[in-house]
């Protein structure tokens, strides 16, 4: 067998290669590029919806959050959350339990269809459920007939804004699942314990973290869902805008004040999931040290 080259033992062993290593030069380019970016795409953007919102003064920010269209809509976004991240969640653990626990035929067409809304245009998702449920659509005749509406109320909304955002918490929980194992639930099983026991128990606990964070990012999507939501909404004032509908009316009206201000709020919301998103990556990190994790 061939020898290989004899390193310099003399050598620092924490020594980058030369050939790997870069020039200050190029590492200053490289930071300077990406701050660029930064800012031009991330913060600018948002020092301007705050400058505009302001513009007008404080009094003509809050009478906008305060008026009866911004607080209608406001409301309908809160309980189109409230209604979606509960769902989602169900759906997730058990889409998630299902794949990493249990082996079945189809397993892969399950992944492929939790990952059909990241591949399909909201905008095409809302004119589906407008195909189905709307006036002239698959199922309009009994809805008519048992005047039950769908389409240009809140059920439409509910069902447009789930079916953007139900991959969120499977994603989520499925890499983790898997990642861990089904050990510590099979010495549950040889010591007795039954499913739902072992669910609460082992399974629960060990993706805590990650059932938080795609809750987080369920919920974030869904107050900030547009396409879909606007197919099957109507944009009725009062009634059926949410946030991210009332920020587009107010700006096509010209009340570039109000609109910004409105918009402020999901802006907020944004920075208010970065920061829990870092604060439970670092709890994981520290649990995953604690349970002895490299």
């Amino acid at each position: 067998m061939a020898q290989l080259p004899t390193a310099n033992l003399g050598a620092p062993t924490q020594q980058r290669p030369a050939h790997l290593s870069e020039s200050k030069g190029i590492k200053w380019l490289l930071i300077a590029v990406a701050l660029f970016f930064l800012v031009l795409l991330l913060i600018l953007p948002l020092v301007t919806i705050f400058t505009q919102a302001f513009k007008k003064g404080a009094e003509v920010y809050f009478a906008s959050l305060l008026d009866s269209d911004a607080l209608a809509a406001i409301r309908l976004t809160l309980i189109t959350a409230a209604i979606v991240v509960p769902l989602n969640v169900i759906f997730g653990l058990a889409a998630a339990w299902a794949v990493t626990k249990f082996r079945f035929r189809g397993k892969q067409l399950l992944l492929t269809l939790i990952d059909l809304p990241f591949a399909v245009s909201p905008v095409i998702a809302g004119l589906v459920f407008v195909l189905l449920f709307g006036a002239q659509g698959f199922f309009g005749s009994f809805l008519a007939e048992h005047d039950i509406k769908i389409i240009f109320a809140i059920p439409g909304i509910v069902l447009a804004t789930l079916f953007v955002t139900f991959p969120f918490v499977a994603r989520e929980l499925i890499p983790l699942m898997q990642a861990q194992g089904t050990g510590e639930e099979e010495a549950a099983t040889t010591l007795g314990a039954k499913g739902w026991t072992i669910f609460w128990r082992i399974t629960l606990p060990n993706m805590k973290w990650g059932l938080i964070y795609g809750m987080i990012l369920c919920n974030a999507r869904a107050m900030g869902e547009f396409g879909a939501v606007s197919v099957v909404s109507g944009h009725i004032r009062g009634e059926t805008n949410t946030i991210p509908l009332h920020v587009q009316i107010l700006y096509n009206e010209y009340k570039f004040s109000a609109s910004f201000a409105v918009a402020s709020l999901l802006v907020l919301l944004a920075i208010v999931t970065l920061v829990v998103k870092a604060i439970l990556e670092w709890k994981f990190a520290q649990d995953h040290k604690k349970g002895g994790g490299v």
